[in-house]
């Protein structure tokens, strides 16, 4: 059973949470049109008793081609669907955060606008499988982006923000994690660029800086930022990661944010040079604002890790998919439903709702 400390309110930006439980955001692949739909409002409304729930990540340009039935934010006609789940979710008295992405070199030509090639800091293709309409394909070699497009997809965050807002959201998560644009910039395993984009820790990070930028003129405050500096997903590297991700920690405490939201690896996934379990600790030693902890906790180890400073908030991902009412059970001690993992991703014919909207609460 989670001790009090998981339970105790907590200011976050502008917004006082009633719990320190974030729903983490999850790919759940609902949206065969791209657009937000009232099955999406459902799901998230059911999981509404989260201090906060972060979206799973929303396209921020169709040039984000990772996964098929990934909802996206990149036009004006996107905001009515987002505004069904904004509402679903305020009427059961919860807040959501939307989460901005764009996977950069994760995608592949057969997702990609007129079969283009994907768009990196540098031509350096990733590591990993996608599924595309023709099956499982390996990551398309991207081309490097010219300072003209790294400038428009800053401004492209920036008009989704403006969307996330007109659709109702309470803030945004800017996903500089996991191995997809953003990181993509940070790290010089996947940058080698000469220009003011790469090379020093400086360069590397002007690009995320000048996204929270862009998206802070429509959420002040209310912006956090997601890392992930000790995975090594879709082949990830960097030289000096501890020394790198300081430098870009100490520039967020610049930065007026709502929190840094940072990820334990899984296991194998670390990095050598940041292990498993160190990289919140890590965070904490270099980041002065709020910390949001994301690894795989039980609600035990949330709240110890809370009670002893060691993060303010701690997200649960996979607990939330078959546990809708997750606070409620970590407060009681309620057994957690195990999810069926064949399920967790939409699947071509399937209805939407099946191992999505159709997990009970429990009788508590």
């Amino acid at each position: 059973m989670a001790s009090e400390a998981l339970f105790s309110k907590v200011r976050l930006g502008t917004h006082q949470l009633s719990n320190r439980i974030v729903m983490a955001p999850m790919t759940r692949l609902r949206a065969p049109d791209g657009k937000a739909n009232a099955i999406m409002a459902e799901y998230y409304a059911q999981r509404a008793s989260a201090g906060l729930i972060i979206t799973e990540c929303v396209m921020i340009s169709d040039t984000s081609a990772a996964y098929i039935n990934c909802p996206g934010i990149y036009g004006d006609d996107f905001i009515d669907g987002w505004r069904l789940v904004t509402d679903a979710v305020h009427a059961a008295g919860g807040k959501i955060f939307m989460q901005l992405w764009h996977s950069g070199r994760v995608a592949h030509t057969s997702l990609m606008p007129a079969g283009a090639a994907p768009l990196a800091p540098s031509a350096i293709v990733g590591v990993g499988e996608l599924h595309t309409p023709t099956g499982k394909q390996p990551l398309s070699t991207p081309r490097a982006l010219s300072i003209e497009e790294i400038q428009d997809i800053i401004r492209a965050f920036g008009k989704a923000a403006q969307r996330a807002r007109l659709a109702g959201f309470d803030g945004v998560e800017i996903h500089g994690a996991f191995g997809y644009l953003i990181d993509q910039f940070l790290r010089d395993g996947s940058n080698q660029r000469t220009d003011i984009y790469g090379g020093s820790a400086e360069n590397r990070t002007r690009f995320l800086l000048g996204i929270i930028t862009a998206v802070q003129q429509f959420f002040g405050h209310d912006v956090g930022v997601k890392l992930s500096p000790a995975s090594r997903a879709h082949g990830m590297t960097d030289s000096r990661t501890e020394t790198t991700f300081a430098y870009v920690l100490g520039q967020l405490n610049e930065a007026d944010l709502a929190y840094v939201h940072m990820m334990e690896p899984l296991p194998g996934d670390e990095s050598p040079d940041l292990l498993l379990g160190e990289t919140v600790a890590f965070a904490r030693k270099h980041y002065a604002g709020p910390l949001l902890a994301n690894g795989g906790f039980s609600g035990e180890r949330a709240s110890l890790l809370i009670a002893q400073g060691g993060a303010d908030l701690v997200s649960f991902g996979q607990a939330f998919i078959a546990n809708p009412d997750l606070p409620a059970r970590l407060k009681t001690g309620t057994v957690l439903s195990i999810p069926d993992y064949t399920n967790v991703y939409g699947l071509p014919g399937q209805p939407l709702e099946v191992g999505y909207t159709d997990y009970a609460a429990a009788l508590v």
